[in-house]
């Protein structure tokens, strides 16, 4: 099992509560009102297809950003843009699958 394990694998697990606790930003690109419904404590909400015009603003401060969103694709989304960017960036994918990890840190 370890085997499979390893070869599906997309390397080694993210410690998401160490980032937070190091400063990284959370950034939600879901919809406003998707966000309104419910989202991670400390969030920003920066819809994906308004993402690209924030890229300065997120670089300015220097942070590594954690997206999130409903699902885990627009975040992927997400992350590869800002990735491509230059900005350190990590997948959260759902929002509320998050916020647990973050929890049991």
């Amino acid at each position: 099992m370890d085997f499979l394990k390893k070869l599906f694998s997309s390397g080694p697990a993210t410690d998401f509560g160490a980032l937070v606790k190091e400063g990284a930003l959370i950034v939600d690109v879901r919809t406003p009102a998707e966000f309104n419904s419910g989202h991670n404590r400390g969030s920003v909400n920066i819809p994906l297809d308004r993402l690209k015009g924030k890229v300065e603003e997120l670089r300015k401060k220097g942070k590594p950003v954690i997206t999130c969103c409903r699902s885990g694709n627009r975040s992927g989304m997400a992350k590869s843009m800002l990735t491509a960017a230059g900005l350190n960036c990590y997948n959260g994918g759902a929002w509320d699958s998050l916020q647990r990890k973050l929890d049991q840190s």
